[in-house]
């Protein structure tokens, strides 16, 4: 048995955090042979690609649902466990709901690495879910090769105040909540090619909620959001796109990227993730002759724990911004709404 303090966490999987998630085109193969349920209290389900579910109790209450699991993403497993949870929660506080409770759910090599490891990898999912005001009820775990974590979580909302990627209208502002670049930074973690403390300001961003800039989007009337993880920038904003009927336009230069990501790609490290996503894309988004190929890959990189994107009226985006700045979450007005469909980058 090995002491879990020399263990690196990311060598424990083939790919680590969003970017092992199911690819969008393979997953739309699998969930058009699923059938979807008939239920009127079914206010939210996975027809528009939404962050989660939502289910009306009452007119007054709606109970919003998801999930969210995956591979380590950090070597440090208590950085991990925190990181794993805050993606989770992000998908209620992307509904404009608050997170109320969470179930553990967990695979882990325990017979080659003993319990210590896995302790701290629930510890720091607690922490979290403590910050978030969340309570976790127990959960589930497996045996498994590939150490894997994450939570479901349950939150509330009003039926009338849920915010859905499949509202946003000609005239939207959108809005980035958090840099890009943390699935390239972990490709270069995993491969040696920074160290564990040129990632600290990838694990800072990751490991904060989203909860401030989702009470700023209610605050400003948002139309629609969705938080971006596992398909990219470009991935999650067709979502907007394709559920809302509309076109968005995005502005390259004005996309807040972290540090040491340009540096990476430059010397060709990226996700299997993110290219798989960059490759999807093309067949939605229409680019601007000089958007270079590394840009393209940064806005296709696979998140995890991404920030927020929000469609707002124009009348109400300042007050984001500064609602957004005095939290301290980044606020980039990174592109605009408009009638078509698919996406434009220039």
């Amino acid at each position: 048995m090995e002491a879990y303090e020399e263990v690196r966490l990311t060598a424990l999987c083939s790919s680590g955090g969003c970017a092992a998630k199911v690819g969008a085109v393979d997953l739309a193969q699998v969930l058009r042979h699923v059938p979807q349920s008939s239920d009127p209290r079914v206010l939210v389900g996975f027809a528009t690609s939404d962050d989660a579910g939502v289910f009306a109790l009452s007119e007054e209450l709606a109970i919003v649902q998801t999930v969210d699991f995956f591979t380590p993403i950090v070597n440090d497993p208590y950085d991990f466990g925190r990181i794993a949870a805050a993606n989770a929660i992000s998908d209620i506080y992307a509904m404009g709901a608050t997170p109320l409770t969470a179930l553990n759910i967990a695979t882990y090599p325990i017979d080659d690495y003993g319990p210590e490891m896995l302790t701290k990898i629930l510890a720091g999912g607690a922490a979290v879910a403590r910050e978030a005001g969340v309570s976790i009820l127990g959960g589930h775990t497996v045996k498994d090769d590939e150490p894997k974590y994450g939570l479901a979580v349950t939150g509330t909302v009003h039926p009338q105040k849920i915010v859905t990627n499949a509202k946003a209208k000609p005239g939207d502002r959108l809005v980035l909540t958090k840099a890009l670049g943390t699935g390239i930074l972990a490709s270069a973690l995993k491969k040696g090619s920074i160290s564990d403390a040129e990632m600290a300001p990838a694990i800072a961003s990751m490991t904060t909620l989203n909860a401030a800039a989702s009470q700023a989007m209610l605050e400003a009337g948002a139309h629609a959001a969705t938080d971006v993880t596992g398909y990219g920038l470009l991935g999650h904003a067709n979502e907007i796109a394709r559920a809302s009927g509309v076109r968005l336009r995005l502005d390259s230069k004005a996309v807040p990227v972290l540090g040491l990501v340009r540096d990476m790609v430059a010397v060709g490290i990226a996700s299997s993730g993110t290219r798989n996503n960059l490759r999807e894309h093309a067949s939605f988004t229409t680019y601007a002759e000089d958007v270079s190929p590394e840009t393209r890959l940064i806005l296709s990189d696979a998140q995890t724990s991404g920030g927020l994107l929000i469609a707002v009226p124009p009348g109400t985006l300042a007050q984001l911004v500064t609602a957004l700045r005095k939290a301290g979450s980044v606020a980039a007005e990174i592109g605009a709404v408009e009638a078509g469909s698919g996406i434009f980058v220039r």
